[in-house]
C-alpha cells in the first residue's frame, strides 16, 4: 500500500504538484506521452528544471504555450494556477491582458469542452475519473460564485491550456506511481489583497475559498497567495485525510517550486511517499 503525503507548508498550485511528483521519481517523459493523447500537443511545450529554492533543491515544472500570440506566456504565466507566482495577475475572470493577446477559442473552453477532451481521450478509466472529479470541483466552485449552473462555467482561466495539463498530468503521474492512499497536511491559503480584473479581491480567492469548504486550513502570515483554485481542487478531491505525516516507511520525497520566492521561507510543496 503506498501513502503520498502533501505536505503543503507553503500552500499548494497545480504547477507545484506536477513539480513535487516529477521530483519525487514519477517519469516526466511518460507525462508528455500521455498528454499526446489529448491531441493539442500543439498548443503547448512542457519544461522542467532543477532549481534551488531558499536553500532546497526542488523542481520547476512550466507548461509554455505555443503560437505567435503565445509569446508573452513568459511574462504573463496563464492559467489559475501561476496567479500564484504574480501577485497582479487577473485570476478566474475575464483577463483582459489576455485577450489583447489571443484569439483563439481554446483560451475559452467551457467546461463541457474539458469534458469531451477528456472523456474523448485514450486514458487509464482511473485517470479519467480523477481529473473529471477535479474540473467538476473548479466548475461548481466558480458556478456558485457567479451564479450561474456549473455546466455553463466557461473557464477563462482554468481552461487555459496549463491548467488542464497540471490537473490531467497529476491523475497520470499519481496513477503512475501505483499511489493508494492520499493524505494532505492543513492548507495554508496566506494572507493579504490580490488584483484581478473585478478588482482588488482579499486572499484566498472566492474560489479557492468554496472549493477548500470542509478542508482544514492553516493560518499563515505570509502576504500572498499560497494556495490557488486549481491546487486546492487537486488536493480537496485527492486527499481523504488531512493529518499530520502519517505512520510509514519513507520511499521518495520530492519538492515543486513555485515560481513566487519568499525571503525567508521556501516557496516549494514536499511530497513524501511511503509504504
Amino acid at each position: 500500500m503506498k501513502t503520498l503525503y502533501f505536505d503543503c507548508f507553503s500552500g499548494i498550485s497545480g504547477d507545484m504538484v506536477i513539480g513535487a511528483l516529477i521530483d519525487a521519481g514519477a517519469d516526466p517523459n511518460l507525462l508528455v506521452e500521455e498528454l499526446k493523447k489529448l491531441q493539442i500537443e500543439d498548443e503547448y511545450e512542457l519544461k522542467w528544471k532543477k532549481i534551488v529554492k531558499n536553500g532546497i533543491t526542488s523542481t520547476k515544472f512550466d507548461v509554455v504555450l505555443n503560437g505567435p500570440s503565445h509569446e508573452h506566456s513568459h511574462d504573463h504565466q496563464h492559467g489559475l494556477d501561476h496567479h500564484h507566482n504574480h501577485e497582479h495577475n487577473h485570476v478566474h475572470y475575464h483577463d483582459h491582458e489576455k485577450e489583447h493577446h489571443h484569439h483563439h477559442d481554446h483560451d475559452h473552453r467551457a467546461y463541457k469542452d474539458i469534458v469531451r477532451l477528456i472523456e474523448g481521450a485514450s486514458f487509464s478509466d482511473q485517470v479519467k475519473e480523477t481529473a473529471l472529479k477535479i474540473f467538476k470541483k473548479i466548475a461548481e466552485a466558480e458556478g456558485l460564485i457567479h451564479g450561474i449552473p456549473f455546466e455553463q462555467v466557461h473557464f477563462h482561466e482554468v481552461g487555459a491550456v496549463d491548467s488542464i495539463i497540471d490537473i490531467i498530468g497529476a491523475a497520470i503521474l499519481i496513477h503512475q506511481l501505483e499511489i493508494s492512499v492520499i493524505k494532505s497536511s492543513p492548507i495554508p491559503v496566506g494572507t493579504g489583497r490580490i488584483h484581478i480584473d473585478h478588482g482588488i479581491y482579499p486572499v484566498p480567492a472566492p474560489a479557492t475559498l468554496e472549493i477548500l469548504k470542509g478542508v482544514p486550513i492553516d493560518q499563515s502570515n505570509i502576504r500572498a497567495e499560497l494556495t490557488t483554485p486549481t491546487g486546492a481542487a487537486i488536493v480537496s478531491v485527492l486527499a481523504e485525510e488531512f493529518c499530520s505525516i502519517p505512520s510509514m516507511r519513507i520511499k521518495a520525497i520530492g519538492y515543486g517550486a513555485g515560481t513566487k520566492t519568499f525571503k525567508n521561507h521556501p516557496n516549494v510543496l514536499r511530497v513524501i511517499i511511503g509504504e
